[in-house]
């Protein structure tokens, strides 16, 4: 599975020694477990040491994403038009990130870049910091180690005393702001959804820009944003 992972990683093809490192396994034990997933249609060899997403693992994905959609679309919508038109995501945690499922596009002249399939880092976004903040601290830290806490911007959180800061502070208000922290001029509320042991899986997120949006309109739809995920919990 962790194979699996290191294959799906964007910017593929990926080399052989690559998906290995990404996987923390042996090299010749990626090779036999990427020769019998060749085999199998989930990966496909693309010459000069490096694979790719077979057909196979390309229609699972698919078919995965309709299944989820087909659960909380109705949900999305009605949180995207009852927050202004704005932007709404839905991201699953996948180890030291997070990947987007579902985008409910805004209604307005502009649009977010995001897209179905990408990645998040869970430090600087809001549905990242929606999901740390549902962690034991050990694992924040071990989150931390793995991916790093880069700079994405000047407003970026890159300390991690003062990430668990603010994740006590995202747990007491039980939502999480990305305040230009990820990408310059884009404001996101991001609240967590949690199975029914309080583990999270992921996290649903209102994204906004701030030449539009002011942030007290923004922090406005909370209690929404709150009440959605809080249906969500036997739909991911």
């Amino acid at each position: 599975m962790r194979i699996l992972e290191a294959l799906a990683v964007p910017g593929g093809p990926h080399r052989l020694m690559d998906v290995a490192e990404r996987a923390a396994v042996p090299r010749s034990t990626a090779y036999r477990v990427l020769s019998t997933l060749t085999a199998e249609g989930f990966a496909e060899n693309c010459g000069d040491g490096r694979y790719g997403v077979g057909g196979r693992l390309s229609g699972l994905g698919a078919q995965l994403v309709s299944v989820v959609s087909a659960g909380v679309g109705p949900a999305l919508r009605r949180l995207q038009e009852g927050a202004g038109g704005n932007t709404v995501h839905l991201a699953v945690r996948v180890g030291d990130h997070a990947v987007y499922l579902h985008k409910v596009d805004s209604d307005k002249p502009y649009e977010m870049r995001s897209r179905v399939g990408n990645q998040l880092m869970l430090h600087c976004t809001a549905i990242g910091k929606a999901v740390l903040a549902h962690l034991p601290p050990d694992e924040v830290d071990a989150v931390v180690a793995s991916a790093g806490m880069p700079a994405r911007t000047p407003a970026t959180i890159t300390d991690l005393p003062a990430l668990h800061a603010e994740l006590a502070a995202v747990r007491e208000r039980g939502f999480a702001i990305d305040d230009e922290e990820n990408e310059a001029t884009v404001r996101c509320l991001g609240a967590a959804i949690l199975d029914r042991a309080g583990r999270p899986r992921g996290g649903v997120s209102i994204s906004t820009v701030t030449f539009a949006v002011d942030r007290a309109e923004l922090l406005g739809y909370a209690p929404l944003l709150k009440a959605t995920v809080h249906g969500m919990t036997d739909l991911i």
